[in-house]
């Protein structure tokens, strides 16, 4: 599996290039999954459905599955955060993972920059940037990281996929 993150501020179109660049790679041919973090509190359960019945009732997990869907909830009561390694772990086979956010994670990342958000750059500061996606030819600070076009996502795609090998995934070992 090769995984790609995806950091930058809100509001920097992080989301949409990720959606984006899944519907890309799925027409190249690709097995993809998307691995996001959030910030806050978070439900995928709506109230009064069996499921969110089970979990209100105290179950720790609650695995619901059709024919087309199978989804895991699992609530963390005693855990830490999990890592963006620990979720990794939890994927089943894909040629690419897509990692939104988990920003502090040291996997190899592109930084998603637009000019009107007026944000400071993330790449300086971190080593795992290998490319920044913007919509801008001029950034706040110089880069020798190569630049892409925000709103060219075959472009981006090409780049991940021209040299692989980057990309590979190996979990920290312990």
């Amino acid at each position: 599996m090769k995984v790609v993150g995806f950091g930058g501020h809100s509001g920097s179109g992080k989301t949409t290039l990720v959606e984006r660049l899944v519907a890309e790679f799925v027409r190249r041919g690709l097995r993809v999954s998307v691995v996001k973090h959030v910030h806050h509190d978070f439900d995928i359960d709506h109230e009064g459905k069996d499921s969110w019945r089970h979990r209100k009732a105290g179950a720790r997990e609650v695995v619901i599955a059709s024919a087309h869907r199978l989804a895991l909830i699992r609530e963390l009561i005693d855990a830490v955060e999990p890592t963006v390694h620990d979720l990794l772990a939890e994927l089943g086979d894909c040629d690419w993972a897509l990692v939104e956010g988990f920003k502090r994670s040291a996997i190899p990342k592109v930084e998603v920059w637009r000019a009107e958000a007026g944000h400071a750059v993330r790449y300086p500061d971190d080593p795992h940037f290998v490319a920044v996606a913007t919509d801008s030819p001029s950034l706040p600070q110089p880069t020798a990281l190569p630049l892409l076009d925000l709103n060219d996502v075959p472009a981006v795609a090409d780049f991940l996929l021209a040299d692989p090998s980057r990309f590979v995934y190996a979990a920290p070992t312990a």
